[in-house]
Order: structure tokens, then C-alpha cells, then sequence
């Protein structure tokens, strides 16, 4: 579980995050949703340390994330996997060495271990026989599955997805958003994904919270978030057409 509490962040006196607390469990997909400019992604970036927070606080489990420097976070990297927007994968570097990565610089496995780690890491997340090919020659979609693959290599107990679906066409939008609802359950992980795409809130959302303004404007489950009568959070949600139609026919 990950709980933060009053974080706020400001840069060259604009300040992007009001006193925003909520609490992320584990083994359930944990949403951040929010416009663009709402400070969702900052957001991430203060909970897994890329970004300073200016007061509040930050817990991993029993632990105050935030109050510790850099040597004592060490640990909590090598439980962390991060998915970025653009998968970030090492252009240099095959998908094998590209999932190795975490391995090689949080475990002192031998490379047989690390092989066969990845080998496993590959298979979970439906790809086969790719060791030795290079980024570009990969779709959008197996990027962002080696890219996963990666994240979860190191065995994380918190996993950090932004924009997971960024660029990918819908029907392979729904194979990642799959992926990572299997996974969290399975590996029993805390998964927080930042996303603006409302299929994935509608089809994997165990737990929504809804960032505007810079400030947290909502949050609840799936089934909330179809009942609302927040202006703001309906007008986000159901400028969906997907929604609209759900909504329409009852299903919801």
C-alpha cells in the first residue's frame, strides 16, 4: 500500500499539486485521471522520488518514503517499476539486455539467473523468441510490453505506469490495460497507472482518483464514478463517446 498525505509541489512559484492525500492498496489497478496540466503526472513523479515534494508526506507501507535521502531510498528503487509514456526503452540494446537493465543494476544474480528471469518476464507478458531484436524492430505495442516486462523484472511490490497507452491503437490498448490488471493480481502488486484514456478506467479501474485544478477533486470506485454528480469529473468522463454510449444503454 502507498499513502500520501497534504502533497504539494511548486516550480518558480506556480504551484502544480494542492495538498493532495489519498491511499493506493495493493493487488488493485489504482487510476490517476485527470486533463492535461492537472498535475497528475508530477504527481507520480514526487511518489517515486524523481521529483521533491515541497511539504506532505509519502509512505510505502510502513515506511515514510519521503523523509528519507537518496542512500536510504536505494532499497525502495529496486522494489519500484516504472512503465514510461514511451516505454524508454535503450535504443542500443536489445529487448533482452533492455529487461536485463534492472537486474543488472539492483541484483547480484548470475546471468544464467538474470537470463531465465527474463526469459519468465517475457513469457508473462505474451512475448516470445524477441531476445536478440532491437527496439526498432518492434511495434508500438511490443514496446510497451517489453517496456513492462522490464518494470517487472526486479520482482517490484509497487508498479508505476504514465500513459501506458500513449500512441496505441484500441484494440492494443486493451491488450496492455489486460496485461497490467493480470499482473498487479497475479504478483499481488501495488499498481498506480496515470492515464486519460477511459476505456482503461471503465474496463481496469479498481480505484480512480480524479486530479483538476491541481488539487484532488474526487476520487472512488468504478461504480461511483458512473453515479457522480461532480460537473467537472462527468464532464472529463463523458467526453468519452464510449461512456456516453455505456451510460445510455443502462449497462452502468
Amino acid at each position: 500500500m502507498i499513502e500520501i498525505k497534504d502533497i504539494a509541489k511548486s516550480f518558480n512559484g506556480r504551484q502544480i499539486l494542492k495538498g493532495v492525500s489519498s491511499t493506493f492498496e495493493t493487488g488493485h489497478v489504482n487510476l490517476v485521471i485527470g486533463g492535461s496540466g492537472s498535475g497528475k503526472t508530477v504527481l507520480m513523479k514526487c511518489m517515486v522520488g524523481l521529483v521533491e515534494i515541497d511539504t506532505g508526506e509519502i509512505k510505502y507501507d510502513d515506511k515514510i518514503f519521503s523523509n528519507l535521502d537518496r542512500k536510504e531510498r536505494k532499497p525502495f528503487r529496486q522494489e519500484i517499476g516504472m512503465v514510461f509514456q514511451g516505454g524508454a526503452l535503450f535504443d542500443s540494446l536489445n529487448v533482452e539486455k533492455n529487461v536485463m537493465f534492472p537486474l543488472n543494476m539492483f541484483t547480484s544474480m548470475s546471468f544464467e539467473e538474470k537470463r531465465d528471469r527474463v526469459n519468465f518476464c517475457l513469457k508473462h507478458v505474451n512475448l516470445v523468441n524477441v531476445n536478440h531484436l532491437t527496439p526498432s524492430e518492434l511495434s508500438g505495442g511490443m514496446k510497451k510490453r517489453v517496456a513492462i516486462a522490464r518494470a517487472i523484472a526486479p520482482n517490484p511490490k509497487y508498479l508505476f505506469c504514465d500513459e501506458p497507452n500513449s500512441g496505441l491503437d484500441p484494440q492494443t490498448s486493451i491488450v496492455i490495460d489486460n496485461l497490467i490488471k493480470d499482473i498487479t493480481e497475479e504478483f499481488n502488486i501495488t499498481t498506480i497507472v496515470n492515464t486519460h484514456d477511459m476505456n482503461s478506467v471503465l474496463e481496469i479501474g479498481d480505484k480512480i482518483l480524479f486530479v483538476h485544478k491541481w488539487e484532488k477533486w474526487w476520487e472512488g470506485t468504478i461504480e461511483d464514478i458512473l453515479k457522480t454528480d461532480n460537473k467537472e469529473l462527468n464532464d472529463f468522463i463523458f467526453a468519452s463517446k464510449l461512456a456516453k454510449n455505456i451510460k445510455k444503454t443502462g449497462l452502468i
